[in-house]
């Protein structure tokens, strides 16, 4: 007999409908996908955690407690990023121990652990949190397609995961690049090798290579398969859970399911998908062999589908695929699965925006430091160098990077608590997680896109307005004359009028060098530099204040667009003047943030 692990409630959505699933869809229809038999069901973890808190002002916790009081005998299940937990950047031990035993008391039973990097050291921590909590422990690999990434490279991973107590293992295939044949060789391979705890096959449908995957993986001794329920599967999703079902039924590794029930879950998933009809995106279902080349991910495709249309960048995605595998290269093949997807895909954005490594994301400088674990092939020193600069030698690390951390969980209470938002315990780790966007759904700042009540209609396509063409980003200044200020944009030819005669005032110099301001009407004009948003994004940290003199290449502001972190820098010495900007605000593509003179 085989087993089916249900995602639908988690990556089933996150795959196809960006996240957005809110819990009110998922609780009427629990108690008949807990009479199914399924091995667990997938509910938590991922992006599950962030999104109900970013986008659909619902608490991930509450979310957990209501779909266990419906769910009594099937075992939840979360998704859990070992040392960086449900977010894109390692946490210290106390915040892993903390979580973990909050989700296990709340309703998780199955922790699927993995490490972007496979990196054991970041593995050993969660996985001995999770027994201690007494529950059950998947050990996970991410799977990829490298030099370094063979066969016997996962076999031996999976040894060490069952030596370190996991109770099953899995293989993450998030890009769903997993061949028949490879799964057949990494099965067989581990159960001779001396794996002898259930062996679970994720995969997605992405290339078109998923159901066949699975059935030569049951073959060759797999135990579990992932799916989602038919009526939000395939393309980016895992494969249907009911043409599983049907394929091995009166085989030796029939599931015993009921089909008759698993069709009533699908007609109410049915009409959930067609609630949710805003967020389809065709190219999402389709598809696309060419995955077996970028190793992009499922959930990463449809996301920068959505994210590159909201930064009016749709044009670009083509440029972005081929992008992505060579930053991929440049930083020693890391799976690409979260946070290194995000860190490698987000930087091949900024490369094609804006230039390559001309802007370096903070995570990028992060990852090449040593900070989400060991890289799994070497990165060179050029790259090295074009990252952290001359002296990258002082900067790298060797040691687990947990290790760097001061315990957080105490100082987060305190701080809740000082301003009256520590309502429960699990509020601490919501906000350790997740600082700013945590802290503001804590306060109850926090807006839904949409309720049950008012889900978007889709639009027409003759509605939708097309993407604008792929824009250069010139710094704007202001020029006073006589007390006349006019605006001037970098390399571009203004004419303007002092004491009725008209001049033309061009400016030269890029944004990071100072600009000659050529004006035959006042040669000692007054010049000041307007800093604006290059991208769409959510203003972390604003690091002046006005009238400070700041130096060319200092941080003067921190950014997040698309959960990566952006550090705005002069673009020379000079005083900051004006700010227009406020921590926490959303701003748009060339909005003003700072005034320099």
């Amino acid at each position: 007999m085989v087993k089916l692990h249900d995602q639908t409630l988690r990556d089933a959505h996150q795959s196809l409908l960006a996240t957005r699933m809110r819990t009110e869809h998922m609780l009427p229809i629990l108690e008949k996908m807990d009479q199914v038999g399924y091995f667990s069901m997938e509910v938590w973890g991922g992006a599950t955690f962030d999104v109900p808190i970013r986008y659909l002002n619902e608490d991930p916790w509450d979310r957990l407690k209501a779909i266990k009081s419906h769910v009594k005998h099937t075992p939840l299940q979360m998704l859990e990023r070992a040392m960086n937990i449900v977010a894109y950047s390692n946490f210290p031990d106390d915040v892993v121990k903390e979580f973990i035993h909050y989700a296990h008391k709340d309703g998780i039973s199955n922790f699927r652990i993995f490490d972007a990097l496979n990196d054991r050291r970041n593995l050993k921590g969660p996985i001995e949190a999770v027994k201690a909590e007494g529950a059950h422990a998947q050990g996970c690999v991410s799977y990829t397609i490298s030099p370094v990434h063979t066969t016997q490279f996962f076999i031996e991973l999976f040894k060490d995961l069952q030596k370190m107590g996991c109770d099953s293992l899995a293989v993450k295939d998030m890009s769903g690049i997993l061949t028949p044949q490879a799964a057949v060789a990494l099965v067989t391979g581990s159960k001779s090798g001396g794996v002898k705890i259930p062996i679970d096959i994720h995969t997605h449908c992405t290339s078109g290579l998923a159901m066949m995957t699975y059935l030569k993986a049951i073959e060759a001794g797999a135990d579990i398969v992932d799916t989602n329920i038919s009526s939000i599967s395939g393309g980016t999703g895992q494969p249907p859970a009911e043409s599983m079902v049907a394929a091995l039924k009166g085989t030796q590794w029939d599931t015993g399911y009921d089909l008759k029930l698993m069709n009533e879950i699908r007609d109410y998933f049915l009409d959930i998908w067609n609630k949710y009809q805003h967020l389809h995106n065709i190219d999402n279902l389709l598809y696309d062999p060419s995955v077996t080349f970028h190793q992009i991910p499922g959930g990463m495709l449809s996301n920068y589908r959505n994210q590159l249309l909201q930064q009016k960048a749709a044009d670009k995605f083509p440029l972005l695929i081929k992008e992505i595998p060579i930053v991929r290269e440049e930083l020693g093949y890391p799976p690409l699965v979260t946070p290194t997807s995000q860190i490698v895909g987000y930087q091949a954005f900024l490369n094609v925006m804006f230039g390559r490594y001309k802007n370096i994301a903070k995570e990028t400088k992060d990852y090449v430091k040593g900070m989400y674990g060991k890289p799994p092939a070497d990165i060179s020193p050029k790259i090295y160098e074009t990252i952290l600069g001359p002296n990258w030698r002082d900067e790298v690390i060797t040691q687990r990077p947990a290790d760097l951390l001061e315990p957080r969980m105490k100082l987060a209470k305190e701080e809740l608590q000082a301003q009256g938002l520590l309502k429960k315990p699990e509020d601490a780790l919501t906000y350790v997680l997740y600082p700013q966007v945590g802290l503001k759904f804590l306060k109850g700042e926090a807006k839904a896109e949409f309720t049950g009540a008012d889900l978007p209609i889709r639009k027409i396509a003759s509605d939708i307005p097309s993407a604008p063409q792929p824009k250069k980003f010139p710094m704007n200044y202001r020029i006073k004359v006589n007390n006349v200020e006019h605006e001037v944009v970098q390399s571009s030819e203004t004419s303007i009028t002092v004491n009725g005669k008209d001049y033309t005032v061009s400016l030269s110099g890029g944004v990071s060098g100072a600009a000659v301001v050529q004006a035959a009407a006042a040669p000692g004009s007054q010049v000041s530099e307007i800093v604006k948003a290059p991208i769409l994004g959510n203003i972390l940290k604003i690091k002046v204040t006005v009238g400070q003199v700041v130096k060319k290449g200092q941080v003067i502001a921190t950014l997040e667009a698309m959960k990566m972190e952006n550090d705005i820098l002069a673009p020379r010495d000079g005083t900051i003047t004006a700010i227009s900007i406020r921590e926490g605000q959303e701003v748009a593509e060339g909005v003003p943030m700072f005034t320099m003179g």
